[in-house]
């Protein structure tokens, strides 16, 4: 009966999206996002669309795993990474005041072609990364409420993927808007109808959430907030997401969807995080990506509305990623003809691979954030020095500057291989992934400092 209503519940809600999708599309809709009338998105639409593609459903999930592990310091560790709405927003600002069009646009003119390259490699990561995580969760789902189905995962994974596929490839940019702001409204309905029974039920105590320490203690948690503060700043600039988003609309209106994406999406991060706090608290064995563990504590009606949650924003962040993967093969790479067809093709591309990863097999939900965190540390001096600044820096040192990032990406990932082994401390996997984003940021603003001229 709870596979039925959620497999209802997210049925009717792609149906929705497929609804609202633009009839018409157009080249200028399917990259820059504008109506059928050629106009930009409102101020409501772009915060919709910047909030649902990034409360998605790895970051809800990771939040909640956090929280169930490192208490509440857990969940705040992850919502720290919303600052980088602030962060981007401060960037995009920069950037368009400079008479830059994107953020490639101004690594063109200050590192050429290979600068361009290092970046435009760095997010093709990102977005895969985005395709494989999202999709994952669904198996995840499914999973759980089909156990008596071995093909469940895998054929939930790939229908997922080719209704995603159908509407994005229809319309683009156009349609990753659209669809994102009924799927948004959609979630914070259920996500607000689950928020309020959790609290409500007899055994939450807010004060005991607050103060939780979490199953594994509240160390761990700590360091990951210090890492996200470490990567904060760099994060969005590598979130082809995000950035797409910020040079479609006008600067003001743009600023000000940033600044209500960023306390939107911090509050939703920060109350989904409580149902793994919650799972801690009670003292309810970590099963399934907490899935299974859910099934076990909450009513049925409330465990089908958590899933229907994770389920639309996984579909909302598919379409948005595939329409940035568009941009990026066409208007970036120029890999392809600035068509409809040509952007269609790029997001087939991004999804079979992204698809085929996810079946392949999986790494945790955290580590992909970590990795392409990481990797995109290289940005920090780069944009401190040379974006705020004004200073010229040298080719030499942004190279410098990339490779120790994706050093530490590298060293992260394989952080159990005998060779990172022998580099990094013995301790837990978040400490050494701080000693990595640390030593990141000093070899990177050494190497721009000694490169570094005034303009």
């Amino acid at each position: 009966m709870q596979a039925l209503a959620i497999i209802g519940l997210f049925g009717l809600v792609i149906l929705g999206s497929l609804f609202v999708a633009p009839r018409r599309a157009t080249i200028e809709g399917f990259f820059n996002g504008t109506g059928t009338d050629g106009r930009a998105p409102g101020l409501w639409v772009l915060v919709l669309s910047q909030v649902t593609t990034w409360i998605f459903a790895r970051s809800l999930m990771n939040s909640a795993i956090l929280g169930y592990f490192f208490g509440i310091w857990g969940t705040l560790a992850y919502a720290a990474y919303y600052g980088s709405f602030l962060s981007g927003g401060y960037i995009v600002g920069r950037l368009r005041a400079g008479g830059a069009g994107s953020v490639q646009d101004w690594l063109g003119t200050h590192f050429g072609a290979m600068g361009k390259a290092c970046y435009n490699f760095v997010i093709a990561l990102r977005l895969l990364s985005e395709v494989f995580a999202n999709l994952l969760v669904v198996g995840l789902i499914f999973a759980a409420a089909l156990p008596e189905m071995g093909i469940a995962r895998d054929a939930s994974i790939l229908i997922v993927a080719v209704l995603g596929l159908a509407y994005s490839a229809w319309g683009g940019l156009s349609a990753a808007l659209r669809t994102d702001v009924l799927q948004m409204v959609v979630f914070l309905g259920v996500f607000a109808v689950a928020f309020v029974a959790l609290v409500i039920s007899p055994g939450f105590d807010l004060g005991a959430v607050l103060t939780a320490p979490g199953t594994s203690g509240a160390w761990s948690g700590q360091v990951l907030l210090l890492v996200a503060l470490l990567q904060v700043f760099s994060y969005p600039a590598h979130d082809p997401v995000m950035m797409d988003r910020g040079f479609i609309a006008d600067p003001e209106t743009t600023r000000r969807s940033f600044l209500h994406a960023f306390w939107i999406s911090t509050l939703c991060i920060i109350g989904f995080g409580f149902f793994g706090i919650q799972a801690g608290l009670v003292g309810a064995e970590y099963e399934g990506e907490l899935i299974g563990t859910w099934a076990t504590m909450f009513p049925a009606w409330l465990f089908v509305a958590l899933l229907v949650s994770l389920l639309i924003s996984a579909l909302s962040t598919l379409d948005s990623a595939l329409a940035s993967a568009a941009r990026l093969v066409v208007d970036e790479l120029k890999l392809g003809q600035r068509s409809l067809a040509g952007g269609r093709m790029a997001m087939i591309a991004f999804m079979v691979v992204g698809t085929g990863l996810t079946l392949w097999g999986n790494q945790t939900l955290f580590d992909a954030v970590a990795i392409s965190g990481t990797a995109s540390m290289f940005l920090t001096p780069i944009l401190i020095i040379g974006l705020v600044m004004g200073r010229h820096i040298a080719l030499w040192s942004y190279l410098v500057a990339f490779g120790a990032a994706m050093f530490g990406a590298v060293l992260y990932f394989a952080r159990e291989a005998d060779w990172a082994v022998a580099l990094l401390p013995e301790a837990h996997k978040y400490e050494q992934l701080l000693v990595i984003c640390v030593g990141v940021l000093i070899a990177g603003f050494a190497a721009v400092m000694m490169g570094a001229r005034r303009s």
